[in-house]
């Protein structure tokens, strides 16, 4: 029982610090993207827009919470609203062209960041870890995070 705890103890300690590392790094790849931005305008791709309730009940995060996110995005121009078409009173959030490319500027980024740091592990090695990664992340389906780009727990 004991390796056990220490296992769960030292994933626990690790996937902290790999979120902490993804702060830092995402702050370095572009100025006006944080992770918290990335990952709201990686869902909103991965979605072809929804509104800001969908992305607080998606991140379980407090409208108010999504709503100076958001706010953030659109001053930057990263994002904006758009009536739905099939109910007027609704606005769905939209990746702007500038959105579009920075998003896929910082994507590219962060692609060759892991494949720099990731070069020296062998194929059998990459396949299990990523398989590691999907089963982990499958476990909380539905749960903060959960998607595209999610939310680091």
């Amino acid at each position: 029982m004991a390796d056990r705890d220490d296992a769960i103890e030292t994933i626990q300690r690790e996937m902290t610090a790999f979120a902490r590392r993804a702060r830092a790094t995402a702050a370095r790849m572009h100025p006006e993207l944080s992770l918290v931005s990335f990952t709201l305008l990686s869902h909103l791709e991965y979605q072809q827009g929804c509104r800001a309730t969908d992305l607080a009940a998606h991140y379980t995060l407090d409208k108010s919470t999504i709503s100076r996110q958001v706010a953030a995005l659109e001053k930057a121009g990263l994002v904006e609203r758009r009536q739905d078409p099939a109910d007027h009173r609704v606005h769905v959030l939209h990746l702007t062209e500038r959105g579009e490319g920075v998003l896929a500027q910082v994507t590219d980024s962060r692609r060759i960041a892991f494949r720099e740091r990731l070069a020296d592990w062998s194929g059998p090695d990459l396949e299990r870890f990523a398989e590691y990664l999907l089963r982990y992340n499958a476990g909380a389906e539905g749960g903060p995070g959960a998607g595209p780009g999610g939310l680091a727990e």
